[in-house]
């Protein structure tokens, strides 16, 4: 018999998360608050330190990511088919929370497989005349901390690949 690690690998802790968010309390129970962010945040240095260690010069700031919208060639590319999809998430009908875990979820392993472009289709929303919710919502879940480790660039897909209710997304290069 193995003795099983007394952590969760990165994986196992992702996948609990978004089945911990989907699970109901029983009846007369109170629910468990879990935690927006599937990845946890690195502790940050103490207060009293940092001044200090920036004004010596010896720290470097650090690097914020960003995400901008494709370049134009690129976004040419995609839209004729010269430059693959490697993966494609539907995300229909979805809520948010549902919605939410299952990018994030698709992202995550689609960036440790090393895929480069993605295809996240949103749906164009309601026929009243709004826009989707999750039209709005993806794009700026993208620029979140959780997403900016993940994604490079994204941009509104072409008419052949759902036009406004999808989106094109580079991840960054996975690094070795």
């Amino acid at each position: 018999m193995s003795k099983r690690p007394d952590r969760l690998s990165e994986d196992d802790r992702v996948l609990w998360n978004l089945v911990a968010r989907t699970a109901k309390p029983l009846k007369g129970r109170a629910s468990v608050d879990i935690p927006d962010m599937a990845i946890e945040a690195k502790p940050a240095a103490p207060q009293a330190a940092q001044p200090a260690a920036n004004a010596a010069g010896a720290a470097k700031p650090k690097v914020q990511h960003v995400t901008h919208r494709l370049d134009e060639p690129t976004l040419d590319k995609l839209s004729k088919g010269r430059l693959p999809i490697e993966g494609r998430v539907d995300l229909h009908g979805m809520t948010q929370d549902e919605a939410y875990s299952l990018l994030f979820s698709f992202l995550h392993r689609a960036h440790a497989g090393g895929i480069r472009y993605v295809l996240v289709i949103t749906g164009k929303g309601s026929s009243s005349g709004g826009d989707g919710v999750l039209r709005r919502a993806v794009p700026a879940w993208l620029s979140t901390p959780a997403f900016r480790p993940l994604v490079s660039s994204h941009d509104h897909a072409a008419r052949n690949h759902g036009g406004a209710g999808a989106l094109y997304i580079r991840l960054r290069r996975a690094r070795s």
